[in-house]
């Protein structure tokens, strides 16, 4: 049984860059064993999610003749790391090859550039499929049940009370073995757990911008390899706009609705006018979005650019498994150590993992040929409904900012779209007048979050 305390990939699984790759900055960071594990998995997922995950070229521009070398011998090590499964292998650019695969690059430095392949994805989207997937499987999943609280036997987690947010009922779950896989909010369990536990966790921020696509009208990515902050930053095509990111910024908690800071957006602007013939201006954003990184902590105060993005797996002192870290690319393996840990906790006879070949439940598009509900969106009624009827979206957040992604997309155009929407939703979920207006005005509160600073 999965518990979520919202909805499904509400809080960072929803915010990433939407990118499946191995990371070239861990090679820097000799962390070869992260690289080599995300790079089989993310193959694995183009095998197994080949509606949901594709290959995605990427382009490092050179300005210097002297990093072609350099970015050419680590780019070969990233080849070789993926076994030979590379959808198109590495290889050097010429200034004419850079210009046509990145039209709006600025030529005037350039000395060529270095191509290689990792993949893309919608992430909201794959986490549903997940769900899905797991339903179909025979697993019970539940979004909006929170856990209130640990059961006990003995000083043992034998299970969790948990609270349907829709009726207020509570119910008790008994279980062998209970998983905390809480992301951002592991250390609100472990310590429920056990008030003494020390907290693990670090909090980064990564914040997006989403431009139209006229800024960067090529069909690969790029990548910017050595921004100010220790991190790489993207310029990635997606869903018809290009996403740019990310940031790494510090931040004291954990927030499920984090909001960019005018500082990260003026970072990324400055860093793409760097680059972009064409600069893109705080007036040309349509929305800007953050998401917060679980990762586990060093010492107070260490670089979260420099913590590692390796996972880990955690059983505290009355049993309960805590799976905390890793990145979207290998949640995959994430999932097989900890019900492999939970099996062991729970006295379980063992069993081989099944996931590495599963294919993920197939997803239809929904309403493709009918007129868009808004002109700058790709959202229909159809689409609205099926999310309602057979994706589990219960609130019109769930529809405009994951089952669609309208919200990230185009703030503006999801702000006009949402009463219209939320006209559907309450037909088809039996909302009065009151319980409409809340979710339209909740969700305006939340969509001028995704209007640039200082315009909203």
């Amino acid at each position: 049984m999965l518990l979520e305390q919202g909805d499904f990939a509400q809080a960072t699984s929803s915010r990433s860059t939407k990118l499946v790759h191995g990371g070239l900055r861990y090679l820097k960071q000799g962390n070869f064993s992260l690289v080599r594990e995300s790079l089989l998995e993310r193959n694995r997922l183009l095998a197994n999610a080949p509606g949901l995950v594709r290959p995605l070229d990427f382009i490092v521009p050179l300005e210097r003749w002297y990093d072609r070398p350099f970015l050419g011998t680590g780019l070969k090590l990233y080849d070789w790391l993926a076994r030979g499964r590379q959808p198109h292998v590495s290889h050097h650019l010429s200034v004419n090859e850079t210009l046509q695969r990145i039209p709006n690059i600025r030529a005037a430095a350039l000395r060529g550039g270095v191509l290689y392949s990792d993949a893309q994805f919608d992430d909201a989207r794959l986490a549903i499929t997940l769900a899905a997937t797991a339903a179909a499987q025979g697993a019970v999943v539940l979004n909006y049940t929170p856990v209130e609280s640990l059961l006990r036997e003995g000083g043992r987690v034998v299970g969790v009370e948990a609270r349907d947010t829709e009726t207020g009922a509570t119910f008790a779950v008994h279980a062998r073995a209970v998983i905390n896989a809480t992301g951002i909010f592991t250390d609100a369990l472990r310590q429920q757990e056990d008030p003494a536990a020390p907290r693990i966790m670090a909090y980064s921020q990564g914040s997006h911008v989403v431009l139209p696509r006229e800024f960067f009208p090529g069909d690969a990515a790029m990548l910017v390899p050595k921004p100010s902050d220790g991190r790489v930053l993207f310029l990635v095509p997606w869903l018809g706009r290009v996403i740019l990111g990310t940031t790494d910024t510090p931040v004291p908690a954990a927030e499920m609705e984090p909001r960019a800071l005018a500082t990260e957006v003026d970072f990324l602007l400055e860093h793409a006018a760097h680059y972009l013939e064409r600069q893109p201006a705080p007036g040309d954003i349509r929305s800007v979005y953050a998401g917060i990184r679980p990762l586990v902590s060093g010492a107070p105060g260490a670089n979260t650019a420099k913590l590692s993005r390796d996972h880990t797996v955690l059983v505290g002192k009355g049993g309960l498994v805590t799976i905390t870290g890793g990145k979207w690319t290998t949640y995959r393996r994430m999932a097989e150590d900890a019900v492999t840990r939970a099996a062991q906790v729970g006295g379980l006879d063992p069993k081989a993992c099944v996931t590495a070949d599963l294919k993920l439940a197939a997803t239809e598009p929904a309403g493709a040929d009918e007129t868009p509900l808004h002109p700058d969106l790709t959202l229909t009624r159809t689409a609205v409904l099926r999310a309602v009827r057979q994706e589990s979206a219960r609130r019109l957040d769930d529809v405009l900012s994951r089952r669609s992604r309208s919200l990230l997309l185009d703030a503006r155009a999801t702000l006009a779209v949402a009463p219209a929407v939320a006209d559907l939703m309450a037909t088809e979920l039996g909302w009065d007048a009151a319980r409409r207006e809340r979710e339209v005005v909740g969700f305006l509160t939340l969509a001028r979050s995704y209007l640039p600073p200082g315009s909203q």
